[in-house]
């Protein structure tokens, strides 16, 4: 990466969000960072900015002796070091900053926490795990509010993954080919995982396939001056779609497809229940075909 990249907070991320936590324990911190050493051998780490992050959230960055990058958060308070013996013959080192904000936010108190972790025993030095959490809270001067500790808009940048530790160090991954070269439906991405986004987009334009085809049914119903076909027997959705098309479908999509269909069906119901007609016309009697006077004549 370019020094004024990195300057402006760019820096190696491992490219899986994490789940976020209120709380990372010391013993959870070791764990992850224990963990992380096998991982970043085999996972290449993004180059991506760090902005505004919010409480819970947890990173893991390869910082190789640099300062740290920026994060769009101004602390009032130097950060402070710390460093705990871990069992095993392992150094747990955590630098905390506190009271921090974000400015041009409104944040009026600055409550904001930032604790960074590392091995400097027992595991890589610069594997850094980063979370963001809140504190006591003090008021933030009216002068500091208007000055924001990066330059906006954040700059774009066409810095390709890369390997941080094993082997393949310091090996860069192309990004993605073109879609023809990719296998249909599924894009891959950093190590051999599919890509999210694919995925993401695949069931969503299936999605979109699903609903278009249900207004059709719908429109064709509600419409009494098209010519309608010979009434067919409802068919479920997992029945009338072969495995292939459900094969690329998550069970969310599906659900949620399901709850909009059945959601504008009892739409209809519930509105012909409240807005048609609530007193119908009395069915006239089943003898009401016959005539009197000619029924008398014949039995006369």
């Amino acid at each position: 990466m370019s020094g004024n990249l990195q300057a402006e907070g760019l820096c190696l991320r491992f490219p899986e969000n994490l789940p976020p936590h209120p709380t990372l324990t010391h013993e959870a911190a070791v764990q992850m960072l224990s963990r992380a050493v096998g991982l970043a051998t085999q996972i290449a780490f993004q180059p991506s900015y760090i902005d505004k992050p919010l409480d819970g959230q947890i990173y893991l960055l390869f910082v190789p002796g640099v300062p740290f990058p920026l994060d769009g958060i101004r602390y009032m308070e130097h950060e402070q070091r710390y460093s705990f013996s871990i069992q095993g013959g392992r150094e747990l080192e955590v630098f905390e900053a506190r009271h921090g904000f974000v400015p041009l936010s409104g944040e009026m108190v600055a409550s904001r926490v930032r604790r960074r972790y590392r091995l400097v025993k027992g595991g890589h030095p610069y594997l850094v795990l980063v979370h963001y959490s809140r504190g006591q809270s003090i008021p933030v001067p009216p002068p500091l509010q208007a000055q924001p500790v990066r330059q906006y808009p954040l700059r774009p940048h066409n810095e390709q993954a890369v390997y941080v530790l094993g082997e393949r160090q310091g090996q860069r991954v192309p990004p993605p080919g073109p879609v023809g070269a990719m296998p249909p439906n599924v894009g891959v991405g950093v190590g051999g995982r599919p890509d999210a986004q694919a995925m993401l987009a695949q069931q969503n334009r299936e999605m979109e396939a699903l609903e278009r085809r249900s207004q059709r049914e719908r429109s064709a119903s509600m419409n009494p001056g098209q010519q309608r076909q010979p009434p067919q027997p409802p068919q479920r959705l997992d029945e009338e779609d072969s495995a292939d098309e459900l094969e690329h479908i998550s069970t969310r999509t599906l659900a949620l497809t399901r709850y909009r269909r059945n959601h504008e069906l009892m739409n209809e119901v519930f509105t012909h229940a409240a807005f048609g007609d609530k007193h119908p016309q009395k069915p006239p009697a089943p003898y009401s075909i016959f005539e009197k006077a000619e029924l008398e004549t014949r039995v006369s």
